[in-house]
């Protein structure tokens, strides 16, 4: 397995993102620390894990509070030894589709601040122990606003821009302790929990903002969740060994060219001879 005896800390594991992280990771055999503000919604995460013959521990974890972070690592440290892996997907309210100049200087800063805040706390924690212990990989995930200019985005662009530099940075000063930076930007996942409760509610806009968002990417297909998950799964391993500082685009070409242009239809391969 990739990841047999490695330690992953998943803070934001009740999500859907968090727990389909969590799950693969933990199929590719490392022991995760499932952790969030809630503990039912985690404990389902754990459950689903060990229902499948994984590894997973869970916490009650405020990815906010830099004390409530440092003493669950702590604890983690002293239990297993290790805390090879950590990633936050933690989640923040942000008000979208609305025009930047419409919105008020509280809308767009307290997003950027909050989701810095989070990535900062946890990544901070993780890479003082890491930095002790000589090894670790910390993983960020940002979207397509990290990448192009995407409007009526908010401060949800401005903050996953952040969040890049902030994994680049942070990997350019622990590198030389063997500790990598990496960070996975997303094109948004239509199998998600958020994508599935706005269809419920206006099914007919959702269809219509996931097609637009299909015709934005060069394959015509938006990544799923397992997508993510799995580029995580290779990020984390030593497969990887030699990524750090930089950001891995899983948004299916979104943000290279104006994918919209070219028509949805496939082109039969050619025959072979």
């Amino acid at each position: 397995m990739l990841l047999q005896h490695k330690n992953a800390i998943i803070y934001g594991a009740g999500g859907s993102l968090g727990r389909a992280v969590a799950e693969a990771l933990a199929q590719a055999g490392a022991r995760v620390f499932v952790t969030g503000h809630r503990l039912a919604s985690v404990q389902q995460t754990a459950d689903s894990i060990r229902a499948a013959g994984g590894q997973a521990e869970v916490a009650e974890v405020d990815a906010f509070d830099e004390k409530a972070v440092t003493q669950h690592l702590a604890t983690v440290q002293q239990q297993f030894g290790t805390v090879d892996i950590s990633f936050n997907a933690v989640g923040v309210d942000v008000m979208q589709d609305v025009p930047l100049i419409e919105l008020t200087v509280e809308d767009y800063v307290t997003p950027v601040t909050r989701f810095l805040q989070t990535r900062f706390v946890t990544a901070k924690a993780a890479g003082q122990v890491m930095k002790a212990q000589g090894s670790g990989v910390v993983l960020f995930l940002t979207a397509t606003p990290g990448g192009i200019g995407y409007p009526l985005t908010g401060g949800f662009a401005a903050a996953c821009r952040a969040i890049e530099c902030l994994s680049t940075n942070l990997a350019a000063e622990l590198g030389i302790y063997g500790i990598r930076a990496v960070t996975i930007r997303s094109g948004g996942s239509p199998d998600s929990n958020v994508f599935k409760s706005a269809m419920e509610s206006a099914p007919e806009a959702v269809k219509d903002a996931l097609g637009k968002m299909e015709a934005d990417t060069m394959l015509k297909q938006l990544p799923l969740m397992a997508d993510i998950a799995q580029t995580a799964v290779f990020l984390a391993s030593s497969m990887a060994g030699k990524i750090t500082g930089v950001t891995i685009d899983v948004t299916s070409g979104t943000t290279a060219a104006l994918n919209y242009r070219v028509p949805n239809h496939r082109i039969p391969p050619f025959p072979h001879s």
